[in-house]
C-alpha cells in the first residue's frame, strides 16, 4: 500500500491552492487549473477611498449643474411666456437644401449682431430725422453701423438681452442645424426624436401592461372561484405554491424557465393554516406569473383549473377517508390497530358480486389487481390468463372461509361494541323472486337489466357456493345491494310493497319501538342476540337501499351528508338510472330534485349528532363553470376531527372511544345545513397518527421496564437514528389504518356516489365479524411484534455497549468465552449447539470470527431458543448477564456516542446522496479527521480509499490492481487515480489477501512501503501507516482504506488500539454506504430494462417515473422522494438529478406519499390525467420506492397492455428483491445461468429478464402434451402460431432453417410434446454451447405483433412468445455485459458500476 506523503512539506514545488482538509479527490481535480488572482488589500483601500470622496464630489457637481440648467430653462420659459418669439424669424425656414449652410451661417454668426445694429440705426435715423431733412446731414449710417458692430462684437462685448426676434432666430438656427447632416445638433435632434418615440412606445407599453395586468387579475379572480374554499372564503397558500411548483412539470418546453422563476421566489409554507382570499390569491399568483407570455399564462390558468379540480376531489375523498377511518375503528374489536385482510377482501368481493351491473362499473374489481397483490396471482394466470375471471376464481379459493368462520357467520357473535346489534350475514341465495318488482324497488334499474344482473349474480354465486352454503339455513334477513329484502332460509318477503312515504312512517314507528330514547340509537340491541331479535329485526329493518333505519344505525358515526359532494340533484340518477324511479317531484327545489324520501331520511339522521361532535351536514353543489362534479362544500370536519382525536385507539391497547349517543332533532330532520369546507385535511397524517401499537412500544421502553437502566441512554440514541414509523409494512394477513383506508378508497374509485359509499360502510360494518379466539390471536400477534421490537432495540444497545470503540463487530470467541460462564458454566452444551447453528447460518463466521450486530442478535436468539423455559425471559436474562459483564465509564460512553454519530453521518450521506458517491467520501474523511482531532491527540492524518479492479492493460503485473478513487485534499496531486500493482512495493495487497488490518508503526524502518511523493526527502519519511481491508457483507475484500501520519511532525504518531478499532468501524460504515450506492445504481439499471420492455408493449402509457425514498432531515419531515429515472411514450429515458420532493411542497401530488405510507397501489386522477402509483417494497414489505405510471386521459389501459403492465411490475419487484438480498450477510447468491457460475457474479443488467425467464419456466413446466391439443388441431394454423413455434424450434436447432422439420406444419406440430417442455425448462440461452442466431429468430417473429398474440387467446402460444423474446434479450445482454471491462470487482455477487460523480 502506498503511503500518502505531505504535499505541504515538499520543497521546490508549487501546487494549486486546495480547499479544506476534507476536500475529496474529485473536488481537488476541479480546483486545479482554475486559480484566480488574489484581490490586493491596497486595491480595496483605493476603491473605498474613491467611493467615499471622489464619487461624492462628482455627484455634487453634477447636481449643481443640473440645477443651474433647470433654473435657466425656467427663466427662458417665463420670458417666452411674457414676450413670445417674433414670428418673422420663421421666414428663414424653408425646404431649400442648397442654401442651408449659408442660412445657418447668417443666422448664427451675422444676424444676431447685425439685426440689433440695423434696428439701432433705424431708430437713430428716425431720431435725427435724416430721411425727412432736405439738406444733407453729417450722419453716415455706414459709420454708425460699423461703430455699433465694433462695440457689440460678440467675442468681446457683453451680450444684451435678446429681443423676441433674436430669440426666434436662435430657435430657427437650432432647427436648421438639426437638419444639417453630420452636425452635433443633428445627432442630438435625432437622439431626442428617438427618445421621444421610445418614450411614447414605453407609455403605450405601460398602458398595455396595465391593461394586461388588469385582465390577468380578473382572470385569476374568476379562476379563484373554481377552488373549494373554507368557511372564511379562503384557500391554503400551500396549495397555491404546490400548483405553481408543479407547473414546470406539465409544460415541458419551458420547464427550465418556469422552474427558475418559481424557485427564486417561492418560499416554503408547510402548514395549511396560512390562507389567502380572492384578492390575496390574485396578487400572489400574479406576482409569480407577471412575466409569463400570454400563451404560458393561459397554460397556467388551465393548470390552476386542473389543480382546483384535484383539490376539490381531494376534499371529497378526505371526507370518504374519514368515514373509512371511523369504520376501521368500529371494526377493530380487539383494539390492536389491525383488521383481517382476507376477510375484508372476501367482504368486498361479496359486496361487488351483489351490486347491480350498472354499479359494478364504478368499483374496482376486488378479485383483480390492484385490490389483490400481483404476488397473489399465479404466474400461469399472469402470463397466460386472458380473462380476469380466472384470477378471480383463484383468489376466491384463497378467501374461502374456514369451517370455524362459517360457524361464526351462521350464529350470533358477541363483540366488544357496547350494546351493538347482532351482526348478520347478507349473502344472497337467489334473486328469482325479484323478477316481478318495479324499477323503483330494484334501485331504478329497468326490469330487463335487473334480470341480467340477477342472472349474472346467480352465476357468480354458483362459483362460490361452497363459501356461502352454510348460511342458507339461518333465520337472518338477507338483502341485495339495492336494498330489497330477499327470502333466505326462514325469512319472509312482503309482497305488498309500501310507498316511500309509508316506508318513512313505518321507519319512524319502528324506530320508536326498537330504539328508545334512553338508549343509543346505534347500540340498542342485545349483544348476545336475546329472544325477539331476529323476527323483530326482520320486520323492523329494511334493506340497504330502502330502509332508512338500517343505514341510520350503521352510519350515525359518520356525520356527513347523505348526498355526494358536487352531485346534488344527480343522486337519484346515479342510483336508479331514471328520474321516475326516485318518486321525487318535478319541482325545481334542489332538495326535492336531489334525493328520494329514503335518502332524505338518511340525511336527516346523519345531521343528528352528540353535543361533543357538533355535527353538521353539507351539500356540495356542482360548479357550472366546471365539467363534472367538483365539491365546493363538505361537512362536519370539525366533529370528525374531534372524533379522530378521541378515536386514536392505538395509543393504548385496551382503550377505545365510547359509542356516541345521539338524539334526534326534529328541527334538523326537515332541512340540510350547508357548511363550507372546514379548511383542513383530517386524514393527511393517518400514517403518523395511527402508527401501529407494536411500533410504538420501543418508544415507551423507559416506562415499561427498569431492568436495563444503564442501557437506556444508548437505546434513546438508537431510536433517534431509527427510520420513521409512518411507512406501513405490507402484510398479506392484516391491514392497519392507512392500508385499510387506501384499500377502501381504491375499491370505490372516483366516480361512486356518496350514498353508495355509505351503503358499503354499512355492509362492511355489519358483516365484519371476529371471534374471541381471533381477537386473542391478534393481540398475541401484536404483542409478539412488540416484543421483537423491544428485543431488537435491547440487543442493539447491548451490542453498542460491548462495541465501545464503534468498530462495528465483536469477537466471537470473546463473546463465547463470557457466555460460557453463564449459569456458572452449566449451559456450555447449549452454547455449543447455538454456536453450531449460528455458523451454519453465517458460514463466514468460522473463517473470520467476527459478529456483526445482526449476527450477534441471531446468536443470542438461538441461544435463548436452546435454553429451557420462556424464550423471552431467557433473552432478558442473557442481556442482563452480558450487560453486567462489561463496564463502560462515562468518558467511554461519550467517546463511543460521538463516534457512532460520525458513523451514522456516513450512512446518512449515502441514503441522501441520490446515488452519488462523492458525499460518502466527504463524510468518511470528515469522520476520520474529527476523531483524530478529538480522540487521537490532534494527529494530522492523510486518508485514501482504493478499490480493487481487474487489470486488463498489463496483466503481467497481476490480475488485479488497486485504484485510488478518493483521498484527502492535500494528497490529491500525488495519489488520486494512481494504480498500485502487485509487483510494486507496498503492504496493501497483504491486507487484501489476509483480510486483516496491517499497521506499520514506523514506515522509515519497514523497507516495503511505496511512497507516491518521490520528492519527499528521506529524512521526512517518518510516521505510521495503517491499511484496513474493505469487506462486503460476505467478508470478501473489495478495496482498502489507508491512513498515515507522515504530515504530522510529532514523535508519537502511532495509531492506538482504540483508534484502529474505530477506523475499522469507519471502513465497515463505508462498505455499507458504498454498497447502498451500488444497490441504487443496480436498481436504476434494472428499472431501465423494465421500462424499455414495457415501452414496446404498452404504447398507451404516456410516461413512467420511478421514485426512491430518502430519509428526511428531521422527524417532522420523515422521508422524501427523489425522482430517479423516467421514460415517455417516445421511448426517451432520462436519469434525473433533480432535488428531492418534499411532501409539504407537493400537496397536490400527495398520492405519491400515500402510496409509500400504505405500501399499496394508488389509482387516481392528477391534472386530469390518470396515474397509477405502485410501490417497490423491500424484503420486509416496506415501500422503498414507487413507479408513477401516467396512462393519460383513459381511465383504464387496453387489456393486453394492462396485463403486460402487471407483468413488468411483478418482475421488477422480484428483481428488486434479488438486488436487496445480495446485501444480506446470511444470504448467499444463487446462480442459474452459465455466465453467472463462470464469473461468480450476477450483473444487474440481466436481472429483469432473468426473473422473467424464471417465471416463464414455471409456467411452461406446468404444461403438458395435452396443452398443445388446440394448436395441433389446426390443419393450417394461423401464421403467428406457426411463426412462434418455428422460432422456438430454431432456438434449439438453428440448422433446421428452411427444412421440412419446421416449414411443414404436419411435422412441426409433432415437436410439441413433453420433450419440448422439458427442453424449454432446462434451456439456458446464455450458455457458451448455445448459438442463438438473433437475426434468424427475429425473421420468424418480426411480423407477429403483441396485440395479435393476445387476440389469439392461447396460453401456450403466449408462453412461447414471451419465452422466445426473453431468451433473445438475455442472449444479447448477457454476452455484452460479461464481455466488457469490469470497472470494479464484484464484492457481493453483482458487478457494481460505481464512479465518483
Amino acid at each position: 500500500m502506498a503511503v500518502q506523503p505531505s504535499a505541504a512539506q515538499t520543497a521546490g514545488l508549487q501546487h494549486p491552492e486546495l480547499g479544506g482538509e476534507n476536500m475529496t479527490a474529485t473536488e481537488m481535480k476541479r480546483k486545479q487549473g482554475n486559480d484566480e488572482l488574489p484581490c490586493l488589500s491596497i486595491y480595496a483601500l483605493w476603491k473605498e477611498c474613491f467611493y467615499k470622496k471622489v464619487q461624492q464630489r462628482c455627484l455634487s457637481l453634477q447636481e449643481r449643474k443640473v440645477k443651474m440648467v433647470c433654473e435657466q430653462k425656467v427663466k427662458e420659459e417665463k420670458v417666452n411666456k411674457r414676450e413670445p418669439c417674433d414670428l418673422l424669424s420663421r421666414e428663414w425656414l424653408n425646404n431649400e437644401k442648397v442654401s442651408l449652410d449659408t442660412r445657418i451661417y447668417l443666422l448664427e454668426k451675422l444676424l444676431p449682431t447685425l439685426i440689433p445694429g440695423i434696428e439701432k440705426l433705424l431708430m437713430e435715423v428716425e431720431r435725427k430725422n435724416v430721411l425727412a431733412a432736405e439738406e444733407p446731414t453729417q450722419f453716415n449710417p455706414f459709420i454708425f453701423l460699423g461703430e455699433y458692430l465694433i462695440r457689440h462684437n460678440p467675442q468681446y462685448g457683453i451680450p444684451t438681452k435678446p429681443d423676441p426676434y433674436l430669440r426666434g432666430l436662435k430657435v430657427v438656427t437650432e432647427e436648421l442645424k438639426s437638419e444639417m447632416a453630420g452636425t452635433a445638433s443633428e445627432r442630438l435632434a435625432r437622439m431626442k426624436a428617438e427618445a421621444n418615440v421610445k418614450h411614447k412606445e414605453r407609455e403605450e407599453l405601460e398602458n398595455m401592461k396595465s391593461r394586461v395586468k388588469l385582465m390577468r387579475k380578473e382572470a385569476l379572480a374568476i379562476q379563484f372561484k373554481e377552488w373549494t374554499v373554507d368557511v372564511s372564503g379562503r384557500i391554503p397558500i400551500a396549495l397555491v405554491q404546490s400548483a405553481l411548483r408543479t407547473f414546470a412539470d406539465v409544460i415541458a418546453s419551458t420547464a427550465t424557465y418556469v422552474r427558475k422563476i418559481c424557485d427564486l421566489k417561492l418560499e416554503v409554507v408547510d402548514t395549511l393554516e396560512k390562507k389567502v382570499n380572492i384578492d390575496e390569491f390574485t396578487e400572489y399568483v400574479h406576482f409569480y406569473t407577471e412575466h409569463f407570455p400570454d400563451d404560458m399564462f393561459q397554460e397556467m390558468l388551465k393548470h390552476l383549473c386542473r389543480c382546483a379540480d384535484d383539490f376539490g376531489e381531494a376534499v371529497r375523498h378526505d371526507m370518504w377517508r374519514q368515514m373509512f377511518t371511523f369504520l376501521f375503528i368500529d371494526c377493530d374489536y380487539a383494539k390492536v390497530g389491525l383488521l383481517n385482510r382476507p376477510k375484508m377482501l372476501a367482504l368486498l368481493i361479496d359486496f361487488y358480486k351483489r351490486s347491480p351491473v350498472s354499479a359494478q362499473g364504478g368499483f374496482c374489481n376486488p378479485r383483480q389487481w390492484p385490490i389483490i397483490e400481483l404476488q397473489e396471482i399465479k404466474p400461469a394466470h399472469l402470463w397466460g390468463g386472458f380473462d380476469d375471471q380466472e384470477v378471480c376464481e383463484e383468489l376466491n379459493e384463497k378467501l374461502i372461509l374456514s369451517q370455524t368462520e362459517r360457524e361464526i357467520l351462521a350464529g350470533p357473535v358477541a363483540d366488544d361494541r357496547q350494546g351493538s346489534n347482532v351482526m348478520r350475514t347478507s349473502v344472497t341465495e337467489g334473486l328469482s323472486e325479484q323478477n316481478g318488482m318495479s324499477e323503483a324497488e330494484t334501485g331504478g334499474i329497468p326490469k330487463g337489466e335487473n334480470q341480467a344482473a340477477e342472472s349474472n349474480d346467480a352465476k357468480v354465486r354458483e362459483e362460490d357456493e361452497d363459501a356461502v352454503s352454510e348460511l342458507e339455513s339461518t333465520d337472518l334477513e338477507v338483502r341485495d345491494l339495492d336494498g330489497d329484502t330477499i327470502v333466505t332460509g326462514k325469512s319472509t318477503f312482503h309482497e305488498d310493497i309500501q310507498t316511500e312515504g309509508q316506508t318513512a312512517s313505518a321507519s319512524a314507528v319502528s324506530q320508536s319501538e326498537v330504539f328508545p330514547a334512553s338508549a343509543s340509537t346505534e347500540y340498542s340491541l342485545s349483544r348476545d342476540g336475546e329472544p325477539g331479535s331476529e323476527n323483530q329485526m326482520e320486520e323492523e329493518e329494511f334493506s340497504l337501499g330502502r330502509e332508512p333505519d338500517t343505514e341510520k344505525n350503521g352510519e350515525e358515526d359518520y356525520p356527513v351528508s347523505d348526498r355526494e359532494p358536487g352531485s346534488e340533484g344527480q343522486v337519484g340518477q346515479q342510483e336508479s338510472g331514471t328520474a321516475e324511479t326516485t318518486n321525487a317531484t318535478s319541482e325545481p327545489t334542489p332538495e326535492a330534485a336531489a334525493m328520494a324520501s329514503e335518502d332524505r331520511a338518511l340525511a336527516d339522521r346523519d345531521v343528528i349528532g352528540s353535543k361533543e361532535d357538533a355535527p353538521v351536514a353539507e351539500v356540495v353543489k356542482e360548479t357550472p363553470a366546471r365539467k363534472g362534479s367538483v365539491p365546493k362544500q363538505h361537512g362536519s370536519q370539525i366533529g370528525q376531527q374531534a372524533r379522530l382525536q378521541d378515536g386514536n385507539l392505538l395509543q393504548d391497547q385496551g382503550e377505545g372511544p365510547a359509542p356516541t349517543d345521539r338524539q334526534d332533532s326534529p328541527a334538523e330532520d326537515s332541512q340540510e345545513v350547508e357548511v363550507p369546507w372546514s379548511g383542513d385535511f383530517l386524514t393527511r397524517d393517518l400514517s403518523s397518527r395511527f402508527s401501529s401499537y407494536a411500533e410504538r412500544i420501543p418508544e415507551d421502553w423507559k416506562c415499561e421496564d427498569t431492568r436495563f437502566a444503564d442501557l437506556r441512554p444508548i437505546m434513546a440514541e438508537i431510536q433517534n437514528c431509527w427510520a420513521s414509523h409512518t411507512r406501513s409494512v405490507f402484510d398479506e394477513s392484516s391491514l392497519n389504518v392507512p392500508q385499510f383506508v387506501q384499500l377502501m378508497e381504491t375499491f370505490v374509485g372516483e366516480e361512486v356516489s356518496l350514498p353508495t359509499v355509505k351503503k358499503l360502510i354499512v355492509f362492511i360494518k355489519r358483516e365484519y365479524k371476529q371471534t374471541e379466539e381471533e381477537k386473542m390471536k391478534q393481540l398475541e400477534k401484536v404483542h409478539h411484534s412488540s416484543r421483537l421490537a423491544q428485543q431488537k432495540l435491547l440487543l442493539e444497545a447491548l451490542f453498542e455497549k460491548w462495541d465501545n470503540n464503534a468498530s462495528g463487530f465483536l469477537d466471537l470467541e470473546e463473546v463465547d468465552a463470557v457466555l460460557s460462564t453463564f449459569k456458572e458454566g452449566m449451559e456450555k452444551e447449549t452454547l455449543r449447539k447455538a454456536k453450531k447453528r449460528l455458523c451454519s447460518r453465517y458460514p463466514q463466521l468460522s473463517r473470520v470470527g467476527k459478529l456483526s450486530p445482526k449476527a450477534f442478535q441471531t446468536f443470542l436468539e438461538l441461544l435463548a431458543s436452546e435454553l429451557s423455559g420462556n424464550e423471552d425471559e431467557a433473552i432478558d436474562n442473557l442481556v442482563e448477564f452480558l450487560n453486567t459483564s462489561v463496564e463502560q465509564s462515562h468518558t467511554g460512553f461519550l467517546q463511543s456516542s460521538a463516534r457512532r454519530k460520525w458513523l451514522h453521518n456516513i450512512q446518512q450521506a449515502a441514503e441522501t446522496s441520490g446515488g452519488s458517491i462523492e458525499p460518502i467520501y466527504k463524510a468518511v474523511f470528515k469522520a476520520l479527521s474529527q476523531d483524530a482531532e478529538a480522540h487521537g491527540d490532534n494527529k494530522k492524518i492523510s486518508a485514501y480509499i482504493a478499490l480493487l479492479e481487474e487489470n486488463q492493460l498489463t496483466p503481467e503485473q497481476g490480475q488485479i490492481l488497486l485504484r485510488y478513487v478518493a483521498c484527502t485534499a492535500d494528497d490529491a496531486p500525488y495519489v488520486l487515480n494512481q494504480t498500485l500493482h502487485r509487483d510494486m512495493k507496498g503492504v496493501s495487497f497483504v491486507a487484501v489477501e489476509e483480510g486483516k488490518p496491517i499497521h506499520v508503526q514506523r514506515v522509515q524502518v519497514h523497507g516495503n512501503i511505496h511512497f507516491w511523493n518521490h520528492n519527499r526527502p528521506v529524512e521526512e519519511r517518518k510516521g505510521s501507516f495503517l491499511v484496513l481491508p474493505l469487506h462486503d457483507a460476505h467478508w470478501r475484500v473489495f478495496g482498502i482504506l489507508g491512513l498515515d501520519t507522515l504530515r504530522d511532525q510529532c514523535e508519537k504518531t502511532i495509531f492506538l488500539t482504540h483508534e484502529i478499532s474505530f477506523y475499522q468501524g469507519v471502513s465497515y460504515a463505508f462498505s455499507k454506504a458504498y454498497h447502498h450506492i451500488c444497490t441504487l445504481e443496480n436498481v436504476l439499471q434494472m428499472t431501465g430494462n423494465a421500462l424499455d420492455w414495457l415501452h414496446t408493449r404498452a404504447p398507451s402509457i404516456h410516461s413512467v417515473t420511478m421514485y426512491l425514498v430518502e430519509p428526511g432531515k428531521d422527524k417532522a419531515q420523515n422521508y422524501t422522494l427523489r425522482k430517479m429515472i423516467s421514460i415517455d411514450n417516445t421511448g426517451q429515458k432520462e436519469i434525473h438529478s433533480s432535488p428531492v420532493l418534499l411532501r409539504k411542497e407537493n400537496l397536490l401530488r400527495d398520492y405519491l406519499y400515500k402510496c409509500i405510507d400504505s405500501s399499496g397501489v394508488i389509482h387516481t386522477s392528477v391534472y386530469r390525467e390518470y396515474h397509477i402509483a405502485v410501490p417497490l417494497r423491500d424484503l420486509s414489505g416496506q415501500a422503498l420506492g414507487l413507479f408513477d405510471i401516467n396512462i393519460g386521459h383513459n381511465q383504464k389501459l387496453p387489456p393486453p397492455e394492462h396485463k403486460d403492465l402487471q407483468k413488468m411490475l411483478k418482475i421488477s419487484q422480484a428483481a428488486f428483491s434479488e438486488i436487496l438480498k445480495t446485501a444480506l450477510e446470511e444470504t448467499e447468491p444463487t446462480y442459474v445461468l452459465e455466465p453467472e457460475h463462470e464469473a461468480n457474479l450476477r450483473h444487474a443488467g440481466i436481472l429483469f429478464h432473468w426473473c422473467m425467464l424464471q417465471d416463464l419456466r414455471e409456467c411452461v413446466c406446468k404444461l403438458s402434451a395435452e396443452s398443445f391439443a388446440d394448436i395441433k388441431s389446426h390443419v393450417e394454423p394461423p401464421a403467428l402460431v406457426h411463426s412462434i413455434v418455428k422460432a422456438v424450434l430454431l432456438l434449439f436447432h438453428p440448422d433446421w432453417k428452411g427444412s421440412e422439420e419446421i416449414e411443414n406444419w404436419s411435422q412441426c406440430k409433432l415437436k410439441l410434446d413433453d420433450n419440448l417442455i422439458q427442453e424449454i425448462y432446462c434451456f439456458d440461452p446464455t450458455a457458451e454451447s448455445v448459438q442463438v442466431q438473433a437475426e434468424l429468430l427475429l425473421d420468424c417473429i418480426a411480423g407477429v405483433s403483441r396485440a395479435a398474440v393476445w387476440e389469439h387467446g392461447s396460453a401456450p402460444i403466449e408462453y412461447l412468445y414471451h419465452w422466445v423474446q426473453t431468451c433473445l434479450a438475455l442472449a444479447g445482454s448477457t454476452r455484452s455485459t460479461y464481455s466488457k471491462k469490469k470497472t470494479f470487482l464484484a464484492p457481493s455477487g453483482i458487478e457494481f458500476q460505481c464512479t465518483t460523480k
